[in-house]
């Protein structure tokens, strides 16, 4: 599992490479003159669900299956185990920007992946 790891973050670098290549070349894909703005107040509801019947089922298989799994969904059922922190979601709602689909702090844009 280390090396699926690493050759993860060779295909993000080369990912992030390619992106920053094109949009040099291409430029920004919104209208000319299009200005960002974030909203000062985001209301946000979150919930999150009982996962507990997955954890039994994610419990009951061999790591053959596992592994299967794995390769096949990637780290999904580490997702079993995330707590989900209420406040930091409504902090990262605030800047969330739905032009670019991304996160904007300043002039700097993050965009997650869903292994972050």
């Amino acid at each position: 599992m280390g090396d699926g790891f690493l050759d993860r973050v060779e295909e993000n670098a080369a990912v992030q490479t390619w992106a920053e290549k094109t949009q040099r070349e291409k430029g920004d894909s919104l209208d000319e003159g299009y200005v960002s703005d974030l909203w000062d107040f985001t209301r946000v509801t979150v919930a999150q669900n009982n996962l507990q019947e997955l954890k039994e089922i994610w419990d009951q298989w061999n790591n053959e299956v596992r592994q299967l799994f794995y390769l096949n969904y990637g780290d999904l059922p580490y997702l079993l185990d995330v707590k989900v922190d209420k406040r930091l979601f409504r902090a990262l709602a605030q800047f969330w920007n739905p032009a670019y689909s991304c996160f904007t702090f300043g002039k700097v844009d993050l965009v997650p992946t869903i292994d972050e």
